[in-house]
Parts: structure tokens; sequence; C-alpha cells
């Protein structure tokens, strides 16, 4: 029995929201939190509208074992949330967080676990199970920048530790993208109406 709650995956988060005053700062860590809740959800077309991200956003991934890859532009960024939420891999946990937001950007580190698929590990050449679903835990770091009016302009992800670690799940512990978009439905919140006094400085 795996021990990590899906609803849980951003208290540092939270915390930190609960104890910002900025109210640009604020704006950011409600539109970072949306973002996260949204995408184990499922949700991913909602990431995609323009209130929460530019028209063509850059993500760019340093992951263990693989070259480093970057996706341009709506498509491409759509066509990997799809991809994660057809085949339940949208479903993340996040413990031991470090959280910090500034006027351009939102910065996090922490243990992150992923559903990733067993056929998947297998075509990257790691001995798994084909057939199962595993968690992949690693130690990561993102930075996510934003434009000056809280748009999210890409993500920067880094694997920072040479092992990952891959978790077997029993399928009783397999969350469906649809079990997980109920049990995060109450957390995922409107965005506040924008204004310029929310521009920077």
């Amino acid at each position: 029995m795996i021990d990590l709650d899906i609803t849980q995956q951003n208290v540092a988060v939270e915390k930190l929201l609960a104890q910002t005053t900025n109210p640009r700062h604020r704006y950011l860590l409600q539109s970072y939190l949306r973002h996260r809740y949204l995408e184990s959800a499922g949700r991913y077309e909602e990431i995609l509208e323009p209130e929460l991200t530019v028209e063509n956003p850059v993500y760019r991934f340093t992951l263990v074992g693989q070259p480093p890859f970057t996706l341009e532009g709506r498509e491409q960024v759509e066509m990997l949330y799809r991809h994660w939420t057809e085949t339940n891999q949208c479903v993340f946990y996040v413990e031991d967080e470090l959280v910090s937001v500034g006027d351009h950007m939102v910065v996090g580190r922490g243990t992150a676990y992923q559903q990733t698929l067993g056929s998947e590990l297998v075509a990257a050449g790691v001995e798994a199970d084909a057939d199962a679903m595993y968690l992949a835990k690693s130690r990561i770091a993102m930075i996510w920048p934003y434009d000056d009016r809280c748009r999210l302009l890409g993500e920067d992800v880094w694997e920072f530790e040479a092992g990952r670690e891959y978790i077997k799940l029993d399928p009783a512990d397999v969350l469906t993208a649809k079990q997980a978009g109920e049990l995060l439905a109450p957390y995922i919140k409107p965005l506040p109406p924008f204004d310029d006094s929310l521009l920077p400085a």
C-alpha cells in the first residue's frame, strides 16, 4: 500500500499562499496552484486557456536517463498533457517541497512521484513489468516563468539526483485520471480577475 494522498500534493504552495500578502505574488501562486491541480485532474485543456498560459509556451526538461528536450508551442505541450491524461500518467504526488515566488516566477524543489506505464519504462530500457503501473520517484527542481500579466511562459524542470526509483503499484492503488479529477475537483478554484494593479512595479 502506497501512503500518498493526491489531495496533499500542493500543501507547500497552499501554505506559502496563506503567508503571502503581495497581491501580484498571491495571484501568481493561485495561478500556479490551479495549473498543478488541473494537470493531475486530467483537465489539461483548461491549463492552456489564455488567462493561464501564453499562446506559445516553452517547456524544457532535463530528466534522468534521457537527453534534454524541449516542447515549443501550444500544440506540442497539449500533446504531452493529452497523452498523460489518456494513459493515467497525469497523476502526480509531491513531498518535502520548498516553494518561492517572485514578480515573474515560481520556483519549487521537492520529491515528485508520477504514475508511469511499465510499457513506457520497458521501451526506455528500464527493467519493468510492461503490464503494470509504477510510481517514478525523483528529486526535481522547477522554475515556472510568467509574463507581466501573470500568464505562464513555460516550465524548466530538472531531475537533480542521478537515480530514479520505480515503485510497482498494486492495481488497487492506481488512480485513473477520472478518479484523480473527482478527488481534486474541490481544490480547483477559479482565478480572481486580473487588473492593472497586479502589473509589476
